[in-house]
C-alpha cells in the first residue's frame, strides 16, 4: 500500500508498496478503495503537519498508477457511483493541499492515474519510459462530471480534445508539447529534480496557499463534488 517518506523539506508519497517495486496485490497501483483511503489519509497527514512540508507524489517500478481499479468495479458495480466519487474526493484533496504538490511521473498513468498527475501544481516525466494516457474511449468509458471538468482546467482545449477523444499515448517529449507536465528528465535525476522544485516553494507553504488554491479552482471544485449519477454508467 501507499507509504509516506520524509526528506529534509520534502514529504514523498510513494504510491505503491515499501521495499518492493510493485505490490504483488495490487501491481499497477491500482484506485483499490482502500487505496484510496490509505493515500488520502497520508494526504491529511502531511496537511496537518506541524512542520510544513511540500510534497513529491511518486511511485516506482513499470507504473506511476494505472487509474481505476477495474476488478474491483466489476465485482461490485452497485457501489460504482460512490466509488467515483471517493475519486473525486481524493483529486479535490491534492487540488487544494495547504503545500506546493510536484509529481514525479515515474512510469505509465492511465485513466484516472493521468488525472491524478494534473491534479499537482507542478509535473515532472521521465523522458525514458511511460505513457500518460487516457484510454477511456477505447475502453467504451464515459468520463464524470468532475474529470471533464479537471482535464477542461489542467489542458489546453486542443490537448484535452486529442486526448479524451482519441485515447492518444503521450510519451515523455509529446506531454511536454502538449502542455500535459511542466518538464521532463532521465529517471536518474527525477525525484532529485522534483524535490528541488518542491523545495524552492516550500516557503510558500501555509493555510492561505490552501485558500488560494480553492479559491483558484472553485468551479472545478464545485464540479468534483457533484455526485456520479448512476444513470452516467
Amino acid at each position: 500500500m501507499p507509504f509516506l517518506r520524509e526528506r529534509d523539506d520534502v514529504f514523498e508519497l510513494f504510491l505503491g508498496t515499501e521495499g518492493v517495486e510493485l505490490d504483488e496485490t495490487n501491481p499497477e497501483n491500482r484506485f483499490h478503495p482502500d487505496w484510496i483511503a490509505t493515500v488520502s489519509g497520508l494526504l491529511d497527514d502531511v496537511a496537518a503537519a506541524s512542520n510544513k512540508k511540500a510534497l513529491v507524489v511518486t511511485a516506482t517500478g513499470k507504473f506511476f498508477t494505472n487509474g481505476l481499479d477495474t476488478d474491483w468495479i466489476f465485482g461490485n458495480a452497485d457501489k460504482l457511483p460512490s466509488y467515483l466519487d471517493s475519486v473525486h474526493a481524493l483529486y479535490s484533496k491534492v487540488l487544494t493541499l495547504p503545500v506546493p504538490t510536484v509529481a514525479a511521473i515515474n512510469g505509465h498513468a492511465f485513466g484516472a492515474g493521468a488525472m491524478l498527475v494534473e491534479c499537482a501544481d507542478y509535473r515532472i516525466m521521465r523522458t525514458e519510459r511511460g505513457f500518460w494516457s487516457l484510454p477511456e474511449a477505447q475502453l467504451n468509458m464515459p468520463f464524470t462530471r468532475g474529470m471533464a471538468s479537471l482535464l477542461r482546467t489542467k489542458l489546453s482545449d486542443v490537448t484535452a480534445t486529442e486526448a479524451m477523444l482519441t485515447s492518444r499515448r503521450y510519451g515523455a517529449d509529446d506531454a511536454l508539447a502538449a502542455g500535459i507536465v511542466d518538464e521532463t528528465v532521465d529517471v536518474a535525476g527525477l525525484l532529485d529534480r522534483a524535490r528541488a522544485v518542491a523545495s524552492e516553494r516550500l516557503p510558500l507553504a501555509s493555510a492561505n496557499l490552501g485558500v488560494i488554491k480553492a479559491g483558484l479552482r472553485q468551479p472545478l471544485l464545485a464540479d468534483l463534488a457533484t455526485l456520479t449519477p448512476a444513470s452516467l454508467l
